[in-house]
């Protein structure tokens, strides 16, 4: 088994069984008011959780987050996330897929277009594998061999810092990425794997080209965690691991830094009272990850049930605010 792939099955092996999330930090969401409504004045069968992002529509505005890829395990949580999403209309993103790019047989554990045909489908390669040789056309390719309507590019310095072997140098990456991103010729998104995009990275990436950002805030999964547990079957450097912009401040800075700019929430998002919270905020769209990894290991249906119950969630949300549709909201 190559190193990748065998890195891909520890952390979902992590992620299962080990303490990976936030201990110090929460996401914030929690103090985020919200309004509640005893003449709401809306039907709740009528309303509309519709929206749309990166040019596709949703049935509701939520995706299944990035997880894994690159081994036989993850094509069955792939596929089993694949059919939920579906089913239930919303989106999905790809886990890291440098793994595909580089082994031709882990390519396998990424395609799910044949039982998820219409959703919106977000491919997902690391910012610092363009400082080693990557390209527009490695990006291109990471769409087009999984059918994929965009694609994310993900930073993570903490977690590289942390991984043995891990790639460090992000040095002049914002001038690689101004010529890499507008020769993709599809929608590129940036993105943090859950420690959180700040305004001052939000305004410094304002001229890239970039058709939306996932502030993958703190509270959440840490994959600085992830990786000390990996590395060491401890936590070695637990005030490291803790680091991060907390998902609702990351949020309020990027939608300050960029008022226009489509964002994605997502970084400890549990509950749909929090996806309503997410918007509110200014996000778009929201992510979850971790909470569906268990379901995906057992059957789509219980990947759906569990997302029926955050949609649900998200409804009563809107509800007892009087809202009828996302525009209330995020207006």
């Amino acid at each position: 088994m190559s190193a990748i792939k065998e890195r891909k099955l520890k952390h979902i092996e992590i992620c299962l069984d080990y303490p990976v999330e936030y201990t110090t930090k929460t996401t914030g969401l929690e103090s985020v008011p919200w309004a509640y409504n005893a003449l709401p004045e809306v039907s709740f069968m009528d309303i509309k959780l519709e929206t749309e992002f990166l040019g596709k529509t949703l049935r509701a505005p939520l995706l299944i987050g990035a997880m894994t890829g690159g081994a036989e395990r993850a094509a069955k949580i792939n596929r089993n996330l694949a059919i939920a999403a579906q089913h239930l209309g919303i989106g999905m993103m790809l886990g890291s897929q440098r793994a595909m790019l580089e082994i031709e047989s882990a390519r396998a554990s990424f395609q799910i277009r044949d039982v998820a045909p219409d959703i919106l489908l977000i491919g997902n390669i690391g910012v610092a594998q363009f400082k080693k040789g990557y390209g527009a056309q490695e990006a291109r390719a990471a769409i087009e061999l999984v059918g994929a309507d965009a694609i994310a590019f993900h930073t993570n310095p903490l977690q590289e810092a942390l991984q043995p072997g891990g790639d460090t140098d992000f040095t002049d990456l914002i001038p690689v990425l101004e010529q890499v991103v507008p020769e993709v010729g599809y929608p590129v998104m940036l993105k943090e794997v859950g420690h959180g995009l700040s305004g001052s990275v939000a305004n410094a990436v304002k001229n890239v080209g970039f058709a939306a950002l996932d502030v993958a805030g703190a509270g959440g999964t840490s994959w600085a965690k992830v990786e000390d547990f990996a590395h060491h079957g401890r936590l070695e450097h637990p005030d490291l691991d803790e680091i991060g912009i907390p998902t609702a401040q990351a949020l309020q800075e990027c939608r300050a830094a960029l008022p226009e700019m489509p964002l994605m929430a997502s970084g400890g998002i549990r509950t749909g009272l929090e996806i309503a919270k997410s918007l509110k905020l200014g996000a778009s769209v929201a992510a979850m990850a971790k909470p569906l990894l268990e379901p995906a290991l057992h059957s789509p249906e219980a990947v759906i049930a569990h997302l029926e119950k955050i949609i649900f969630e998200l409804r009563v949300a809107f509800f007892v605010a009087g809202a009828r549709d996302v525009a209330a909201i995020c207006g």
